[in-house]
């Protein structure tokens, strides 16, 4: 089985790119982040035609999250339990016996900013709900613009960006402890090459330059890491016209769970 993320950064402008990267990539299940449009405006149509069934959490210019699967998607859920917040930034479902949840961390603005205390408590919020889970599903993975990069490895100048958004300890402690319910960095259980990165801000040109973070994962529980083949960062997207900051993750497991 293949699972992939995507911050597409607007469905509107990058549907195009979408439709290209899953007749090339084929995956099984994509997490979209970042969708940028309300439900009524989801391009279900075209999604169905390539052959992928979808959920869509959506909101009109900001966030929204969807998923799509070959296989039908049940038990969907698109509200973080206990967080009363109209942005829509979860939507978990169960695929062929796989729990998939995407996700679409706040990006936090600032170190101290009310956002950033926004983001630690969202974090909070999620850790509890993910607990929970794995204790619903023992086959859990968990993708998306994650707004954290979880070690100085995964960032193109540490110094420039010590205890800066994203990089900050709160930040990166959050995620450890979501890790350490179990699940695992699955781009880190293979070995990597040096400098790889998903997003790349528009500025300075940043992506010829290399000059990005890793902040989109692909968390997997302990059964589905036992199955774990590849995990890679695809990064062709990022040179397409007119593309996203971000460029699709992915990882690829065996379904049967015979390693």
């Amino acid at each position: 089985m293949k699972v992939a993320s995507w911050n597409v950064n607007s469905l509107n402008v990058r549907l195009p790119h979408v439709l290209d990267w899953l007749e090339a990539a084929q995956p099984d299940i994509l997490g979209l982040q970042e969708t940028k449009l309300t439900d009524e405006k989801f391009p279900s149509e075209a999604i169905r035609e390539a052959g992928y069934e979808v959920a869509h959490a959506g909101q009109k210019t900001y966030n929204g999250v969807a998923v799509l699967a070959r296989s039908p998607l049940n038990d969907v859920m698109t509200d973080l339990p206990g967080l009363e917040d109209p942005q829509r930034r979860v939507l978990g479902a169960t695929v062929d016996g796989l729990r998939f949840i995407n996700l679409y961390v706040p990006n936090g603005k600032a170190v101290g900013s009310d956002k950033y205390e926004y983001k630690l408590g969202w974090l909070d919020k999620l850790q509890a709900w993910l607990a929970a889970e794995l204790e619903r599903h023992e086959r859990v993975v968990v993708v998306g613009d994650f707004n954290i990069a979880p070690a100085d490895a995964d960032v193109h100048d540490p110094e420039e960006w010590h205890e800066q958004i994203l990089c900050s300890t709160p930040e990166r402690e959050a995620l450890r402890q979501i890790l350490d319910l179990g699940f695992t960095d699955s781009f880190r259980a293979f070995e990597q090459p040096e400098r790889a990165f998903s997003w790349w801000d528009y500025r300075m040109n940043n992506f010829k330059r290399n000059r990005g973070l890793r902040i989109d994962l692909i968390l997997t529980s302990p059964a589905v890491t036992a199955e774990l083949r590849t995990s890679t960062i695809e990064r062709d997207p990022r040179t397409w016209d007119r593309p996203s900051d971000h460029t699709p993750v992915v990882a690829e497991f065996a379904a049967d769970g015979s390693g």
